[in-house]
């Protein structure tokens, strides 16, 4: 017996059923929205991080050298793959270049609620445009996905900031501080001390009256009080971007989900401009559902042509839990259309009833283990099928079939070239 490797799990078919209607209302959404499908490899080289974060961040990977010698990873994120995949073909792609995918990630992490070591996602991001309304339509992409789900303002919101405006504040002071990691200590803010926090941002350059002014800033997310204070045209300018893409979320219907919050700066360090993190209203899931921003850097860094860029990447996980406290995660069960059933020598005209009922687009199973009548009823019980079809030899003897509704235990006789006749999903009501 094997045991399963801790990160990872299993999906029975009632849970994947759950799984698969997300996961298709997800993309179905974006479909509408004109985003188009990719593909994308499990592994790449793992200089794509190396490069980028430094040798330690292979302890995060699933990392080895492969047969060839190649220092390659299973991908712990999709960013600098289509990065990749968009220099690629940079000349060739028609801009704005709009793409979702689905798929698992790799990251060698501490597993807790909400995160595992193996991880899904669905990625969505448009390239090659700078303009405010790109930004608000990935935040309408992501509030019309979840409201399609069954979720309401009642059960999420948006923590929006902008990078610059955290960056350009960090400045104003003459101390040599150190804005990367200073945003990154803002970034965990809400998982620290106020002591915890401040010697955060002392480490980072900041003593520790202009740590708790800096705090005191941040958490006030007053708009025009950040600009007064730093008075830079980096700080207006990204004030006034983020001001432009709440505007634009207005009217593509997202602005009532969004809630200014300049404590959120996501950690990574390729975000450039506006920034936002999705939440449980409640607080009952503890962490971010989801995350995306601006990150109009990466592709240039990757080899391309400056190329501005935006994104969010909701993980399925936290997702789920988002929606199982909402009460709105689907049912896990299986669920058929159709059990045709079969009693001694039929299984010709039994298969001709399937393959029909299955050609109009239902969900059909037949007997194919050779069951009695009773264990056949019981199995049909078992996944849930509504309509059971019994074809049996004395019936057909006499030109019928037998029409079982599974609810009420109700049965009809029907005659064989009745069923299914012209009718696209014909039940027992349709014959009692």
């Amino acid at each position: 017996m094997y045991d399963r490797i801790k990160g990872f799990r299993d999906f029975y078919p009632e849970e994947m059923a759950a799984r698969r209607e997300t996961i298709d209302t997800l993309e179905d959404t974006a479909r509408r929205y004109g985003f188009r499908e990719i593909g994308t490899p499990a592994l790449e080289r793992a200089e794509m991080w190396t490069d980028k974060s430094g040798d330690d961040i292979v302890e995060e990977l699933y990392a080895f050298e492969d047969q060839g010698g190649r220092h390659v990873t299973l991908t712990p994120e999709l960013t600098p793959t289509v990065a990749r995949m968009v220099v690629a073909k940079q000349q060739e792609l028609s801009k704005p270049i709009k793409w979702f995918s689905t798929r698992p990630f790799w990251r060698y992490e501490q597993v807790q609620q909400g995160r595992q070591r193996e991880f899904y996602q669905t990625n969505v991001d448009i390239f090659g445009s700078a303009e405010p309304e790109a930004d608000a339509e990935i935040l309408a992409w992501a509030a019309d996905a979840l409201t399609n789900l069954g979720l309401t303002g009642e059960h999420f919101e948006f923590r929006i900031s902008h990078r610059d405006i955290l960056g350009g504040v960090l400045e104003t002071y003459d101390a040599e501080v150190d804005t990367d990691d200073a945003i990154r200590a803002v970034d965990k803010s809400d998982k620290l001390s106020t002591a915890e926090y401040h010697d955060l941002l002392v480490e980072a350059g900041l003593d520790y009256d202009q740590a708790a002014e800096f705090d005191d800033l941040v958490a006030g997310g007053d708009l025009e009080e950040v600009k007064a204070f730093a008075e830079t045209e980096r700080v207006t300018d990204a004030v006034e971007n983020l001001q432009a893409v709440l505007a634009a979320a207005e009217d593509f219907g997202a602005r009532e989900y969004c809630t200014i919050s300049l404590e959120t700066a996501r950690g990574l360090d390729y975000y450039t401009g506006v920034v936002f993190e999705c939440f449980d209203s409640t607080g009952e899931v503890s962490r971010s559902v989801f995350g995306g921003g601006r990150y109009d850097d990466l592709i240039e860094g990757f080899g391309g042509q400056p190329t501005p860029a935006v994104g969010v990447a909701p993980g399925h996980a936290t997702l789920s839990l988002l929606c199982q406290r909402a009460g709105v995660w689907p049912d896990e069960e299986l669920t058929t259309d159709y059990y045709v059933l079969q009693i001694g020598d039929t299984r010709t005209e039994a298969a001709r009833i399937t393959q029909t009922l299955r050609d109009r687009g239902h969900v059909v199973e037949t007997d194919v283990a050779g069951r009695s009548f009773g264990a056949q009823l019981d199995y049909a019980d078992s996944i849930n099928a509504e309509t059971v079809v019994i074809v049996g030899e004395q019936d057909l003897a006499n030109d019928e079939l037998t029409i079982k509704d599974m609810e009420t235990g109700d049965q009809t006789q029907v005659p064989v070239d009745e069923f299914p006749g012209d009718r696209d999903r014909p039940t027992f009501d349709d014959f009692a």
